[in-house]
């Protein structure tokens, strides 16, 4: 699966950066079979067309300067490049149709350290610059390696290592090994991108808890220092945009890592002195904060040896990026790829582009009472449809998205949510034909989850403030219910009856004059229409959902 993913990956970096991929069939055979021979090394997977183009941009290039200010090395595409330190044509240290990447120099500048997957399954490697001398540092091929760095003195490599459970720093021999694990606990944390200043007594490193999460808040992992004396942990930073992928300065005086503002990723820099920080490159590479980030959450950066400037790349470029604040100065590259691939993956599925089509997901069904009709979102309107095979009527054909319908005792209207750009949230009403829509709020806000009242005079709906929607990073729109409403069903300002605390589909019971709702969703409660007067009538307890194991559950009431 990892070659046919490449395979995939490559061709849509190629289109969008103007490669032209050479069938196998459209060039010398002969050539395709040393091609074959030559870096195949033992794959299941046979070459059978190759990407040839010139590239002078990339995208996720991580890369190292060589300890002499000289040469750097960077992994374009799966392979190994080195080039000048001003920049120009590179020159290719890995080639095939292995996987090379994260490479970092050895503090002599005669190896480069990389992962690679051209054993089966990933693993580090060591490669000497001059490409004569090839060792693998770990063995097997069930586990997941990420941003591989030698310690000071050039004897050691330091690396993420993952199987099972979370990633966590290991250290192996430059000459191989079973290596050991040097940060265990929490069990749940993840730990990544180590990093040395000019004291190797201590590691720097990302830690995130969980491996990843849907629309992260964006301050999934913070920095940590690992003392290699006490086995001591210690955090370095709390920003609420994250922090991750630490360098450091050779002259132990910057710290540079990167986070995120809003929905941008940044450049950091600390004074380790003083403790100051500043933005040292803003926007850049957007990180990968909420993915499993199996190349780490940024890609590798690396100080000159005067400590005066960053190498780092975004941007699909490599730039110079000086520690003074002064602008960024690009170090151009140009790299002549020719790279074997798998089989083609291409495969055609018909769209069809015909004016009517087949919803796939129906929100908010809502049956009349007397079971005639019924309302239903979709695509962000609200429809209803006589029973049991009308034609689905739009009930408001305004610009408005609608949602979450809802139907007076009688039958004879609905309620239903709607926002907009322009005018905000509101309740709105229509008659049971969809028709004579009208808006029954007078104060914009964030409405959810409206219910009649048992006699059709009020209207109860869950609120929150418009800027509860129009500030939202994350699902759910927090602070997008704070309070418990009642509007008059005939139109008019809304009531505050209690703070939410929780209270999630409020509702009615019949014969009764009280409002129920659900409580943090474990457990059932009733009160008076001024809030007061808070009863429990069931509580639910249980292991927790989709598919967790333990006690199933249970009432009480």
């Amino acid at each position: 699966m990892r070659r046919w993913n490449r395979v995939v990956w490559v061709v849509g970096l190629a289109v969008a950066i103007g490669g032209n991929v050479v069938p196998a069939a459209a060039q010398d055979a002969d050539d395709v079979d040393e091609v074959t021979e030559r870096l195949q090394e033992g794959l299941p997977l046979t070459p059978t067309w190759t990407l040839s183009e010139t590239f002078t941009e990339g995208s996720w290039i991580s890369l190292d300067v060589s300890p002499d200010g000289e040469t750097i090395v960077f992994d374009l595409l799966g392979d190994l490049y080195t080039m000048p330190f001003s920049g120009g044509s590179a020159t290719p240290l890995t080639q095939g149709m292995a996987f090379d990447g994260q490479p970092r120099f050895s503090p002599d500048g005669q190896t480069v350290v990389f992962v690679s997957d051209r054993s089966g399954g990933d693993g580090i490697w060591t490669i000497s610059v001059d490409g004569a001398d090839t060792v693998r540092i770990t063995s097997g091929e069930n586990s997941a390696y990420q941003s591989p760095e030698w310690t000071p003195d050039g004897d050691y490599i330091v690396a993420t290592r993952q199987n099972p459970g979370q990633g966590k720093l290991w250290m192996y021999h430059r000459r191989g090994g079973s290596g050991v694990q040097l940060i265990e606990d929490p069990a749940n944390a993840r730990t990544t991108g180590a990093a040395f200043g000019d004291d190797d007594r201590y590691i720097w490193y990302g830690r995130r808890t969980g491996t990843w999460v849907y629309n992260s808040p964006g301050r999934d992992y913070q920095l940590w220092v690992y003392d290699r004396e006490t086995g001591e942990q210690s955090s370095r930073s709390g920003r609420y945009g994250g922090a991750f992928r630490p360098t450091l300065s050779p002259d132990g005086r910057w710290l540079v890592y990167g986070s995120r503002h809003v929905a941008d990723t940044g450049l950091r820099i600390r004074d380790l002195t003083t403790g100051e920080e500043r933005w040292l490159a803003f926007p850049v590479q957007r990180d990968e904060q909420e993915s499993r980030a199996a190349r780490d959450a940024y890609p590798g950066m690396s100080f000159t040896p005067d400590s005066r400037e960053v190498v780092t790349f975004y941007g699909g470029r490599i730039w110079r990026v000086p520690v003074d604040g002064s602008a960024p100065i690009e170090i151009p590259f140009s790299v002549d790829v020719e790279l074997p691939m798998g089989p083609q993956v291409n495969f055609e599925y018909p769209i069809s582009d015909s004016p009517t089509f087949v919803a796939k997901q129906i929100r908010d069904l809502a049956p009349s009472p007397d079971g005639e009709r019924m309302a239903f979102g979709l695509m962000g309107d609200v429809y209803i449809v006589d029973l049991p095979d009308g034609e689905p009527r739009r009930v408001d054909d305004g610009e408005a998205m609608s949602a979450m319908p809802a139907w007076s005792p009688d039958g004879e209207r609905i309620v239903f949510s709607t926002y907009s750009d322009a005018e905000g949230g509101h309740l709105h009403t229509a008659r049971n034909n969809g028709a004579n829509v009208t808006r029954l709020t007078t104060e914009p806000g964030f409405y959810t989850q409206a219910v009649w009242a048992p006699d059709g005079n009020q209207v109860v709906a869950i609120r929150g403030p418009q800027r509860a929607y129009e500030e939202a990073l994350t699902q759910g729109v927090p602070r997008g219910a704070v309070e418990l409403v009642s509007v008059p069903a005939s139109g008019g300002a809304a009531t505050l009856l209690t703070a939410v605390s929780g209270l999630n589909r409020p509702h009615f019971v019949e014969g009764s004059d009280r409002i129920y709702a659900t409580q943090g969703g474990t457990g059932l409660i009733s009160m008076r229409w001024d809030g007061t007067d808070r009863r429990e009538h069931v509580q639910v307890r249980g292991g927790a959902a989709n598919g967790a194991t333990g006690q199933g559950p249970t009432a009480s009431t």
